[in-house]
């Protein structure tokens, strides 16, 4: 049986094209052990430490290492002292960049997120960053993991390629703190998924 889990290659490429490529794919998380998965419409990519909105920005750190690695691997971070936030390594190891899975439209599990995300919306389980690592079990505990390898407990899949005109770019949220050009660089891709 052939897996459909994205190979490493996907993710040794800058974080702006691996950013774009991840609209439309699954993101798939085991959450005890039942497929939770959803269809991934907004990412944001962070490309090293020259990127002052970038974990990088200051070198190498313990919380930021695993961005240092190889591409394909999971850099799962706590912020704000309540939320867990999921981003996939991109390049070559050495070079920390990253993309950071924004929102997703559940697909898969649709009972068990409803169980974790009740009394909220449907509409609103998965999309935002801390939404849907909540909806989809996501912890520091999978900080580190191989998205690559199919036996993780969480990996993304192949899915439809959204034509460019169904995509569009804006500045990344949540960075106002950060200088320009970084502030306003259009490193965030959106679809409208139907």
């Amino acid at each position: 049986m052939v897996s459909n889990v994205l190979g490493r290659d996907f993710y040794l490429r800058e974080p702006l094209a691996v950013a774009r490529d991840l609209i439309g794919k699954q993101l798939v998380s085991m959450v005890h052990g039942s497929r939770v998965s959803g269809i991934i419409y907004e990412t944001e990519a962070y490309d090293g430490e020259k990127d002052l909105a970038c974990h990088a920005r200051t070198g190498k750190t313990r919380r930021n290492q695993v961005m240092y690695g190889t591409g394909g691997y999971a850099y799962v971070y706590f912020t704000y002292g309540m939320h867990w936030m999921f981003n996939c390594v991109t390049g070559e190891t050495g070079y920390p960049a990253a993309v950071l899975i924004r929102a997703i439209q559940p697909t898969q599990g649709l009972d068990i997120i409803h169980a974790i995300r009740e009394p909220i919306k449907r509409q609103h389980w998965c999309d935002g960053p801390a939404k849907l690592t909540r909806s989809l079990g996501i912890t520091g505990d999978q900080n580190g993991i191989d998205i690559c390898d199919r036996k993780s407990l969480i990996v993304i899949e192949n899915g439809p390629d959204f034509p460019d005109e169904l995509v569009k770019t804006t500045p990344r949220v949540g960075i106002d703190r950060t200088s320009e050009p970084w502030k306003s660089i259009h490193w965030r891709f959106i679809a409208d998924i139907p």
